[in-house]
């Protein structure tokens, strides 16, 4: 038997973490970073951005709902931004994490403007990598349901890769990793997800959000244009951008040694 897996219990099931401190003993009080992904990946999207990061920091995954070890919900489930703001809050106490700096790809990073709206007590920054504020922008999204009916999972995932990666943009182990991770996610929680997202507009709260935000964004991502971000950034009274070139809408997972320093730079100017 290997050690048993960490996880947190909730009202609708459990939710699968990972703490990883590595920091040297000299690092006193080391902060620490929760990443929160997007729609159809587990928490091993993050994996090469842990090298990076851990020297200095404690670094905080999870399996969002739906996905991974954690939880998969049935395809009545109700999703909502605060149940799994909840769920993010939830982890943050199992591993017994007052405040941390946020990291969210795509959905995730709104997640973290959310946060930043409804529960700032907890965060001490946001880093939304290719995330929108208005669901309702984001392209192809609407059409998921009638995609899936016809193509299956299968379909779907060769149609998001496209999207989420340039031709040889990521290595070809890298890419089966993602491709075959990404294809066995369950339909009910991708379209619960995304429809759930299609009605969340944050559009009028961005500049209630007073916490340092970093926006990571792909110069081509064909789910989010960069006016998007851009709006975004124009939006919040704190915030500063980072574009990353030659990347499409999986840039945290193509690109995570530039994202990783992106955001290793930007909280160490936050002293």
């Amino acid at each position: 038997m290997g050690p048993a897996m960490p996880t947190v219990n909730t009202n609708n099931g459990q939710l699968h973490y990972d703490l990883v401190d590595t920091t040297p003993p000299w690092v006193e009080s080391p902060e620490t970073i929760l990443f929160h992904h997007g729609v159809a990946i587990n928490s091993g999207i993050w994996g090469s951005w842990i090298p990076e990061l851990s020297d200095k920091y404690r670094i905080l995954t999870f399996d969002v709902r739906g996905y991974g070890r954690s939880h998969i919900p049935g395809e009545n489930f109700e999703w909502s931004f605060e149940s799994l703001a909840q769920d993010v809050m939830a982890v943050a106490d199992a591993a017994e994490i007052e405040k941390f700096h946020f990291v969210g790809e795509s959905m995730g990073g709104a997640m973290g403007l959310y946060l930043g709206r409804y529960h700032p007590e907890r965060l001490l920054s946001i880093t939304p990598c290719t995330s929108p504020h208005n669901g309702g922008k984001v392209q192809w999204l609407a059409e998921w349901r009638d995609f899936i009916t016809k193509n299956g999972m299968k379909g779907w995932s060769k149609r998001m890769m496209e999207r989420r990666f340039f031709p040889d943009g990521i290595s070809k182990n890298a890419e089966e990793w993602f491709a075959s991770t990404q294809e066995a996610c369950s339909p009910h929680s991708v379209l619960g997800q995304g429809e759930m997202l299609l009605n969340v507009d944050l559009t009028s709260e961005l500049q209630s959000i007073t916490k340092p935000v970093h926006l990571i964004a792909a110069d081509s991502s064909p789910f989010l244009p960069l006016a998007t971000t851009l709006d975004i950034h124009n939006s919040l009274p704190n915030s500063e951008i980072d574009v990353i070139a030659n990347a499409r809408h999986g840039v945290v997972f193509s690109h995570s040694k530039l994202c990783a320093q992106s955001l290793r730079t930007f909280i160490e100017h936050l002293k």
